[in-house]
């Protein structure tokens, strides 16, 4: 297969060639979506900013998308659509309040450049959070509350056609249907050969299937994952983004030689969201 020059993901470390981001709402219903509490909107606004020049200086192309006001969960701009190698599937959220982002950022991105390839339909719901690259040609797939069943089948349908194999793990009960946990949650690849991962939340399939391809991991404390330490934006193999709260997770990824840039962003972060989340690649390699 060739690959676009401007488009096509099919890893979760290979270098982040060009993402793109979705300038936060400053308006609507923040608690109702499940933030906490509402953001300090100038410095969610400098937040985001300043997480846009950080991936900038490391060698990333922007591309920043406008707010979609009142669509407060929109700043998560991984979720909706799913880009691949061979363009993007549009996804369908579960969650009422982020039902209307798919057709959304679909349009952005088409706007850029980037070709649909797929869409889900039916009964099938899927958030980008639960679908992670175990290599070019296997797709992680996470079961769970907010990704079904009708989903996995449809989108190993569609990646069959560029020869990529699926896996499903099944995610815990947790905190229940209201609390976000996806795959990425608990996982993020930063190496080859390594990852940060939670461990109480993980799937023993996923944590198995690591260990059977070589991967080391970090374990995330309690605390930490309460501040999205399992969190880890890749930028290239061994390059790693987290935000602030995370000091030991940092710590051992620098024991372990990876270049780590850590960003403050606590009002974004009341969204139970990470820089993964707020990035969506759309070239990597």
């Amino acid at each position: 297969m060739t690959q676009s020059t401007t488009f096509g993901v099919r890893s979760m470390i290979a270098p982040l060639r060009r993402a793109a981001l979705r300038t936060p709402a400053t308006s609507g219903d923040f608690q109702g979506a499940g933030w906490p509490t509402d953001p300090d909107p100038e410095l969610l606004l400098r937040q985001h900013a300043e997480f846009a020049d950080v991936l900038r200086g490391l060698g990333v192309e922007v591309d920043v998308l406008e707010p979609t006001e009142g669509a407060v969960d929109a700043v998560f701009a991984y979720d909706p659509v799913f880009v691949t190698g061979r363009g993007m599937i549009v996804l369908d959220q579960i969650k009422p309040a982020r039902s209307e982002e798919p057709p959304l950022l679909a349009k952005a991105l088409a706007d850029l450049g980037v070709e649909t390839v797929g869409a889900l339909d039916g009964d099938a719901r899927a958030d980008g959070g639960d679908l992670l690259w175990l290599d070019d040609h296997t797709l992680a797939m996470g079961r769970g509350y907010r990704t079904n069943v009708a989903a996995h089948q449809q989108l190993t349908r569609m990646l069959a056609e560029e020869d990529v194999t699926t896996v499903s793990f099944d995610m815990p009960h947790a905190g229940g249907r209201d609390e976000v946990l996806h795959l990425m949650s608990v996982l993020s690849p930063v190496r080859e050969d390594l990852a940060v991962v939670y461990e109480p939340f993980a799937p023993v399939a996923l944590l198995e299937a690591l260990e059977q391809r070589g991967v080391e991991w970090i374990a995330v404390s309690d605390d930490e994952y309460q501040q999205l330490g399992s969190n880890v934006l890749a930028v290239a193999p061994g390059r790693a983004v987290i935000f602030s709260g995370a000091p030991r997770v940092v710590a051992d990824l620098r024991a372990h030689g990876v270049e780590v840039t850590v960003v403050d962003a606590d009002q974004i972060a009341l969204g139970t969201g990470g820089p993964t989340c707020l990035t969506r690649p759309l070239l990597r390699g």
